[in-house]
């Protein structure tokens, strides 16, 4: 998936990221999603994407630090289900190479906005579950 548009609204209290395919089956027709989220993640993302710094780090700049100095890397977001109207998402880390067997991702529960505000910073690939795809591009489709 891609992130294909940031709708922000100052005078409203939820914002709008939109997520594309970025391979869609079809390609005349990806399908596309909205997921409702804050002001400030909104203004985050749109800070990352046109590559706006800010003297101090924000939130989502201390957990990628975090992540990278405890030898971790972001290897991508998921978002992994929906229910009620609400989505979750995980962060997959790769955690530091050690003495044992072959690293396993560890899956790091977060919400949507701020697992995608994090990829964007550190240019993670974006998945979505299929059946997350399936029921929440049914329910915008007319």
């Amino acid at each position: 998936m891609e992130l294909s548009r940031v709708l922000i609204r100052e005078l409203a209290d939820l914002q709008i990221i939109e997520l594309r395919e970025a391979s869609p089956e079809d390609p005349e027709a990806p399908r596309t999603f909205p997921i409702v989220i804050g002001l400030p993640e909104a203004q985050a993302i749109e800070r990352r994407l046109k590559g706006v710094t800010v003297k101090r780090p924000q939130t989502h700049d201390l957990l990628a630090t975090v992540i990278t100095q405890l030898g971790g890397t972001l290897e991508s977001i998921t978002i992994t289900d929906l229910a009620e109207g609400t989505f979750f998402a995980t962060l997959d880390i790769l955690p530091p190479a050690g003495d044992s067997l072959p690293p396993t991702i560890l899956r790091v529960d977060c919400r949507p906005s701020d697992a995608i505000a994090l990829s964007v910073a550190s240019s993670a690939p974006i998945f979505v579950a299929r059946h997350v795809i399936d029921a929440a591009s049914s329910e915008t489709q007319p």
